[in-house]
């Protein structure tokens, strides 16, 4: 008795820490108050607690548990090849949720469109997962890798981002710093010289490639590579353009932005707080943890995330709901 009596106050003791420090509420701005009064009837998880995994609340282990200990649902997909005129090819893969009974006609059917990060792809757990909810409110999914710049006449009526890398420099330092630098810089830059690996022969009379090779960082790899085929002087160049949190006093339709501020991909001093405040179609939700593209919760996290709570309830808000922006 004396032991069980022991564990329980260490136990209670934890928990006391854990709901201390660890348990906070979201930090929620936005510039328009309209929006803010959409987001709090439409979308009140962005106002909830967010209770990260008891065992598993630091950053670099929700960012590296995620892939492995999230389910995958299944999910079918038509891919579709569209051929550019300068040679390249656009792939995309389509999730067409024919079997929706919201929206049986296909003519109808909202979509939405998901750009995976960088190295992602249609095979990643947290991408599965939306579709999964996407199928459940009866909508068809299109996943894409690159979105062009429309401007005033785009189609889109809303967009979420979740774990932007805001200021690409300190995104850069960040995971320059050895502890980071091990765990997610140096695997991320061999991904990205495999894929470039494969298709060699079109860059060769672009790039030095054994020199791209020996690149040991994401910053490195850029330099060597990214700015020199996107035609870039410089790396800080292309560092510059690649930000994109200068364009976010840009943004002209309703954008919501779920951050966690202890996650080393974007860090917290980089994240556009004031310019968020400024901007009446933009709304930023941060996290005290969630590391990137994290965000487990519950004691044993397979099944959806806070993130995937957020992306559920903001595109149900804004299909059903969106009239009321207007």
């Amino acid at each position: 008795m004396q032991r069980l009596a022991m564990d329980l106050r260490m136990l209670s003791r934890e928990l006391s820490l854990y709901l201390e420090h660890q348990v906070r509420v979201g930090f929620f701005v936005t510039g328009g108050e309209s929006f803010s009064r959409f987001l709090q009837d439409h979308c009140p998880v962005v106002t909830e607690t967010y209770y990260p995994t008891v065992w598993c609340w630091e950053s670099r282990g929700q960012t590296l548990l995620r892939p492995f200990i999230t389910s995958k649902p299944l999910v079918q997909y038509r891919n579709e090849l569209i051929k550019t005129a300068d040679g390249g090819q656009i792939s995309l893969d389509w999730f067409d949720n024919d079997n929706s009974t919201c929206y049986m006609d296909a003519s109808t059917r909202p979509t939405i469109l998901l750009l995976p990060g960088l190295t992602g792809t249609s095979k990643e757990s947290y991408i599965l997962h939306m579709i999964h909810l996407s199928e459940e409110l009866g909508y068809r999914m299109l996943l894409l890798n690159y979105l062009g710049k429309i401007g005033s006449k785009t189609p889109l009526m809303a967009a979420a981002t979740f774990s932007v890398g805001w200021n690409t420099f300190a995104c850069s330092e960040s995971l320059e710093k050895p502890l980071n630098w091990l765990l997610f810089n140096y695997y991320l830059t061999t991904c990205l010289q495999s894929s470039v690996n494969k298709h060699r022969h079109m860059f060769v009379k672009q790039v030095d490639m054994d020199h791209v090779m020996k690149a040991k960082s994401i910053r490195e790899f850029d330099k060597r590579f990214t700015s020199v085929m996107f035609g870039y002087q410089t790396i800080d160049d292309y560092y510059t353009d690649a930000s994109p949190s200068p364009r976010l006093k840009s943004v002209g339709i309703p954008v919501l932005c779920l951050n966690s501020v202890d996650d080393v991909f974007s860090p917290s001093h980089a994240i556009p707080i004031e310019t968020a405040k400024q901007n009446p179609n933009v709304a930023l939700v941060l996290t005290s943890y969630g590391g990137h593209i994290g965000f487990l919760e519950g004691i044993w996290p397979r099944q959806s995330t806070y993130m995937d709570r957020v992306f559920k309830q903001f595109v149900q808000a804004m299909v059903e709901h969106g009239h009321e922006l207007s």
